[in-house]
């Protein structure tokens, strides 16, 4: 599933089509395709891992699932979930969920959630943290209601890099170690955005599929961690447990 800052990059790709008119809309998404012909694409935004498409009165949101893809200026040999046809090119997107929302999309957004976004607000997040005590830290870096944007490999990442367990409860966490936690998801987010627009985020991994720990020489462990069962990646002698 794409992360936020992947999001991110497919609004830069997308751009060129802002305040352009759609000439025609087609594919297999079940919305109303004639409506969205004729009308201009106002603004591209994106909350978390939604790209949002907003038009006059009316927004679509695109969501990729685990497996979706876009394409701008060209096709895939696929069958195609919406494709937008400007005057300067088209925008396709292929095995993603497409919604339509009614009405003004700061309605449905929170956009201080998003750690992607200049709106993010660190406090929010500690907030909402401090409502579910019991929760696995694991689990809580994946709610898009508090870390929107963050998926599977930021977790990975930013719980090695603040040296914290994934399995630890987020009401046992120490308030310092927990700022540290909240701010480095949204620091690694922008280093992983800036890494994959040079095609080189993997090489910068330091937990995510990795075999070993870099700083004690030892096996990491992989498991499915929390009640999301996402598969973690994690050394157990210097990430601490906080329980």
């Amino acid at each position: 599933m794409p992360e936020g800052p992947s999001l991110v990059i497919a609004r830069e790709e997308a751009l060129l089509f802002e305040g352009q008119t759609v000439i025609s809309a087609d594919g297999n998404a079940k919305i109303d395709m004639s409506r969205i012909e004729g009308k201009k694409l106002e603004a591209i935004r994106t909350w978390g891992k939604h790209l949002l498409l907003c038009f006059d009165g009316f927004t679509l949101r695109v969501h990729f699932l685990m497996f979706g893809t876009y394409r701008v200026n060209e096709r895939k040999d696929a069958k195609l979930r919406l494709g937008l046809v400007f005057k300067t090119g088209e925008l396709n997107f292929y095995t993603a969920a497409v919604k339509v929302l009614e009405g003004d999309v700061n309605d449905y957004y929170d956009w201080a959630g998003d750690v992607m976004n200049d709106a993010w607000d660190a406090k929010k997040a500690k907030a909402k943290l401090k409502e579910v005590p019991d929760k696995l830290v694991c689990d809580a870096l994946l709610e898009q209601d508090i870390f929107s944007g963050v998926g599977n490999i930021i977790k990975n990442e930013v719980l090695y890099r603040v040296r914290v367990h994934p399995k630890s409860l987020v009401g046992s966490i120490p308030p310092k170690k927990m700022n540290e936690l909240i701010e480095e998801a949204r620091h690694y987010s922008f280093q992983f955005l800036e890494w994959k627009k040079k095609y080189e985020l993997k090489k910068h991994w330091l937990a995510h599929t990795k075999k070993t720990c870099l700083r004690c020489n030892l096996p990491f462990v992989k498991e499915h961690t929390g009640v999301k069962k996402r598969r973690s990646f994690f050394c157990t002698n210097c990430q601490k447990l906080y329980v």
